[in-house]
């Protein structure tokens, strides 16, 4: 009977401690988002007492067309639902709007920082948005680590995406350096641009060469991304909060990574084993760098790029000096609609009159991860050629 009593108390308590944990985890009665065989995503949220709820996202249709916002209905038990039609095959970011509250979807953990907000992420696949998600492959490792700045006057910290193989082989590799934009930091080109995924993927299908990938954090005045220095959770800010040493910038600066990476990872010291790219700020930053160190990189990629002081005396005869040095492969890419759209138009004229070489890539769409991800994407592909 003792027995019998004791396995029955020990089925309570796991029912009971199931129960638990269900509570805990906050499980979800509902499945959202769910993607469905003709690419369109239905979208669910269990909210019985809510009088409107809507969806907000950065959806675009198959035919071409954007859905900022859509009504939910609500349906049996106060699950609220809304399907979309089908969509391209890209990473979306997602939430709810709930009687004029922005909410969460408490039914998707997967979510993505963008400097100071929070948004849930669905990934819609057959095409770009394939590369965006881990596979069945062999996958490369990604550290975050600390590096002195001499240059600056502190510790900081970087992001290195290592190749599949890397740590059982003896071979050097090449190295890309990547930028991010403003309100962006080292984990920026991770979160948002997916980028161990790529490399992953692109590497795994034979399409791009193993490389080292070096995610670096422009801001000069931070020593890391929010949360993760001696700060504690402080509220993401664009605001100074260190002071680099005599007022140096991050180009100034960017000889202290390059040293950091060539001291403790087997890599190519030539120029054909190096390149740098970046979006927005990080694109600015890679038309500076690039011509500020003449002889070090073969490839440039500029995305979104902010660029100007092109017909300063100091900038025009560096960047004559970087023509004449030789390069590979400058890659300049923008959206039609991207602000910073006749920048580059106007940069572009300035190139062709002093006859310095590039390739151009224009894509639809403006200032988003969507292109810049669409841009690492096709830029690794074309590196380190022999």
């Amino acid at each position: 009977m003792k027995k019998y009593l004791f396995l029955l108390m020990a089925a309570v308590g796991l029912v009971a401690n199931a129960s638990a944990q269900q509570a805990l985890w906050g499980a979800s009665k509902v499945v959202s988002p769910e993607l469905n065989k003709d690419r369109s995503v239905t979208f669910r949220l269990d909210a019985p007492d809510a009088k409107k709820v809507s969806v907000v996202g950065d959806f675009t249709t198959l035919d071409g067309k954007s859905i900022a916002r859509a009504d939910m209905v609500r349906g049996e038990k106060g699950i609220w639902e809304w399907t979309s039609p089908a969509l391209i095959s890209e990473l979306f970011y997602y939430s709810f709007v709930v009687d004029g509250l922005k909410i969460n979807d408490p039914a998707n953990v997967y979510f993505n920082r963008d400097f100071a907000s929070m948004a849930n992420i669905v990934i819609v696949g057959g095409g770009y948005g394939d590369n965006y998600v881990a596979h069945d492959v062999a996958h490369g490792s990604l550290k975050r680590e600390w590096y002195h700045s001499p240059t600056l006057g502190f510790d900081r910290r970087v992001t290195v995406y290592t190749p599949a193989g890397y740590e059982q082989s003896k071979k050097k590799y090449p190295v890309l350096y990547l930028l991010h934009g403003s309100g962006g930091d080292e984990e920026a080109w991770i979160i948002q641009g997916r980028t161990q995924h790529i490399m992953d993927n692109l590497i795994a299908q034979g399409k791009c060469e193993p490389m080292i990938v070096v995610i670096t954090n422009g801001n000069n005045w931070q020593q890391a991304a929010p949360g993760e220095t001696a700060e504690g959770l402080v509220y993401p800010s664009r605001r100074v909060r260190m002071k680099p040493k005599n007022d140096a910038s991050f180009v100034d600066s960017f000889g202290d990574i390059i040293n950091h990476i060539e001291s403790n990872y087997r890599v190519i010291r030539k120029p054909e084993g190096r390149a740098v790219a970046g979006l927005s700020m990080g694109g600015g930053h890679s038309f500076r760098i690039s011509y500020s160190y003449p002889k070090m990189f073969d490839y440039v990629g500029l995305f979104s790029a902010s660029v100007n002081n092109v017909t300063d005396e100091k900038v025009a005869a560096q960047l004559a000096a970087q023509r004449d040095n030789g390069f590979k492969l400058y890659w300049i890419a923008c959206g039609k609609t991207d602000f910073l759209y006749k920048n580059n138009i106007a940069y572009m004229k300035y190139l062709d009159k002093i006859d310095f070489p590039y390739e151009y890539r224009e894509s639809e769409g403006g200032h988003t991860w969507r292109n810049w991800r669409m841009y690492i994407s096709e830029f690794v592909p074309m590196l380190f050629k022999k």
